[in-house]
C-alpha cells in the first residue's frame, strides 16, 4: 500500500478526500525562479494532478542560491529553468504530470494557457505580467495568488474572482521602477516565507476550502522583524476595469501593454512603458551604481553597460537594449535591472 501522502492526509481539513481532490486539479505557475520553483516543488510533493510551469529564462550561477530546483550542471549548460525544473519535479514524484513551456508570457499565451485550469501562481519579475494575470483571472474566473519578495521583504494576496478585490483594485496603476533581486539582492528565507503562505493558500483552493483563506494581505521584513497583515475587502471598487460591474480587462489591450521594437539595421530592442512616465535618472544611478557594470549619465539620459548588453534608459520612460535583437532577452534584460 502506497503511503506517500499519509501524512497529508492525517491534517483533518485536507484528509482523503481532499488529497483526492488536489490529484485532480491543474495548476498554472508564471515565472520558475526562486518563488516558481518553490511553489512547483510544495505542489508536486503534496501529489498536485497536473502542473503547467512557463517561463523565458534559463539558469544562471547567481540563481543557485535561492532557487531550489536547479543545480550547477544545469548553470554550466545554460538549460532552460523549465527544461531543468521539470527533470527534477518528474524525479520527485512521477505521477504528475509536469508540462514545460519556455516562453515570455504575454496576452495571448496567458489567455490560452489559464482556460481550464483549477488555479494560477504568479511567480513572475515584474507587474506588467501581474496586471495581465490579473485581466485573465478576472476574465476566466480563476482564482490566482500574488506573491513578491526582494531583500529581506516579502509580500503576497490571495484573490478569488467576484469575492475579493483585484490587483488593480489594489494598486490602481501599474508601479514602474522599484527594486528588483539584481539591484537589491534577496536573501533565501524572504523567498521560503513568500512560498509557505503562497502554498498554504494554494492548498485550501486545491482542496475547496475557501472560508479558511487568509482574506488580508501579508507582508513582512524578515531583517527587520517586521509582519503585517492588512484588510483590503473594502478596497473592492465596483467602478474597477478589471473586476468591476462593467469591467474592460484593461490590460488585456495593446494599448495598456509595454511596447517593443527591435531597431531597423542596429542590433537592439526600443521598449516603451504602457504610460507616460518621467525617470528619475539620478535616483537610478545611484541604485546601478553598486553593482557589476558600468553606469553613465548625462542630462537627458542614462547608460547602463553590463556585459555585451548595454541600456539606455531616457527621461521619458524609453530604453534601448543594445546587444540583441532578441525581444525576450530584451524585456528579461530590462525587468532585471529597472523593475
Amino acid at each position: 500500500m502506497n503511503h506517500r501522502y499519509s501524512r497529508q492526509e492525517l491534517f483533518s481539513p485536507i484528509g482523503k478526500a481532499g488529497q483526492q481532490q488536489i490529484s485532480t486539479k491543474h495548476t498554472l505557475i508564471i515565472g520558475m525562479g526562486a518563488l516558481g520553483s518553490g511553489s512547483a516543488e510544495a505542489l508536486v510533493r503534496a501529489g498536485i494532478g497536473q502542473l503547467t510551469i512557463v517561463d523565458r529564462d534559463y539558469v544562471e550561477w547567481s540563481n543557485l542560491q535561492r532557487q531550489q530546483l536547479y543545480t550547477e550542471e544545469d548553470a554550466i549548460n545554460r538549460l532552460p529553468k523549465v527544461i531543468a525544473a521539470k527533470s527534477r519535479l518528474t524525479a520527485i514524484n512521477s505521477s504528475v504530470e509536469v508540462k514545460a513551456i519556455i516562453a515570455d508570457a504575454s496576452v495571448e499565451e496567458l489567455e490560452g494557457l489559464a482556460h481550464g485550469v483549477d488555479l494560477i501562481i504568479d511567480a513572475t519579475d515584474n507587474f506588467e505580467t501581474r496586471m495581465i494575470l490579473n485581466d485573465v483571472s478576472q476574465k476566466l474566473g480563476v482564482p490566482w495568488i500574488y506573491g513578491a519578495c526582494v531583500g529581506s521583504y516579502g509580500i503576497s494576496y490571495t484573490i478569488i474572482p467576484e469575492k475579493t478585490p483585484c490587483l488593480v483594485c489594489l494598486l490602481e496603476n501599474v508601479p514602474l521602477g522599484g527594486l528588483t533581486c539584481d539591484t537589491a539582492g534577496i536573501i533565501s528565507p524572504s523567498v521560503n516565507m513568500v512560498v509557505s503562505h503562497q502554498m498554504s493558500e494554494a492548498l485550501k483552493i486545491l482542496v475547496g476550502d475557501f472560508d479558511s483563506l487568509r482574506k488580508k494581505l501579508v507582508s513582512f521584513d524578515l531583517w527587520k522583524n517586521q509582519f503585517s497583515e492588512i484588510q483590503v475587502d473594502r478596497l473592492k471598487k465596483s467602478s474597477c476595469q478589471s473586476c468591476g460591474t462593467e469591467r474592460t480587462y484593461p490590460y488585456l489591450s495593446f494599448e495598456n501593454q509595454t511596447k517593443t521594437a527591435v531597431l531597423c539595421g542596429r542590433d537592439s530592442v526600443q521598449i516603451r512603458p504602457s504610460v507616460l512616465i518621467e525617470r528619475d535618472l539620478e535616483t537610478l544611478e545611484r541604485l546601478l551604481a553598486n553593482h557589476e557594470g558600468v553606469v553613465q549619465r548625462n542630462p537627458y539620459l542614462l547608460s547602463y553597460t553590463v556585459s555585451q548588453h548595454r541600456l539606455v534608459v531616457f527621461k521619458d520612460g524609453r530604453v534601448l537594449v543594445h546587444g540583441t535583437k532578441d525581444i525576450s532577452e530584451a524585456k528579461a534584460l530590462y525587468h532585471r535591472y529597472l523593475g
